[in-house]
């Protein structure tokens, strides 16, 4: 199940929406729908999550391109939403490379003369697969993890999250009452 949620911060404090993703396609369709939901320029985060498996963080402020952290790249790169966050740029990748020439270089980790059977006795675990198919997106965090320190949510502290993060997040920024309103 994935929640996702709006944290605009305004004069008066942190005003929270839901929001559906159903017609966000793109990361910039997802920058434009957090500018709609501060027309004062002000700082929105983009909070998703998938029930313990990976949760997002995307910060606009104003017309600035958007700041990225997403807490398992592997595991949301199985999500529609997750896949909305993965850009090109985050992942380390050119633009439009999708592992395309590494593909035709044969590149399945085996020297001339081994057997692709030897995968096997090292425990292996489909990740040469899942290079060579052009998905090598990384376990682990991704992003820009310093994109709450000035809110008051340390590198270290982001990094460590896991169950209801979004929950952690919305009650180090004090959202946590505007944040179970539209929960």
């Amino acid at each position: 199940m994935y929640f996702a949620a709006l944290l605009a911060r305004t004069e008066d404090g942190w005003e929270a929406s839901d929001t559906e993703l159903d017609d966000v396609e793109t990361l910039s369709d997802l920058a434009d729908l957090a500018r709609e939901a501060s027309p004062d320029e002000d700082t929105v985060l983009v909070l998703i999550e998938q029930e313990d498996a990976w949760f997002g963080v995307v910060r606009v402020d104003g017309e600035e391109d958007p700041r990225i952290y997403v807490s398992d790249a592997a595991a949301a790169a199985r999500s529609s939403y997750g896949e909305i966050l993965l850009t090109d740029e985050l992942l380390g990748r050119e633009p439009g490379d999708e592992g395309d020439d590494l593909d035709a270089l044969d590149l399945d980790g085996t020297e001339d003369g081994e057997s692709d059977d030897d995968d096997e006795e090292d425990g292996g675990d489909g990740a040469a697969a899942a290079a060579g198919s052009g998905e090598a997106v990384p376990h682990g965090p991704v992003g820009d993890a310093e994109v709450l320190d000035d809110l008051g949510v340390s590198e270290k502290e982001l990094r460590s999250m896991s169950g209801d993060a979004v929950g952690e997040i919305a009650e180090a920024l004090g959202a946590s009452d505007v944040l179970e309103t539209v929960r």
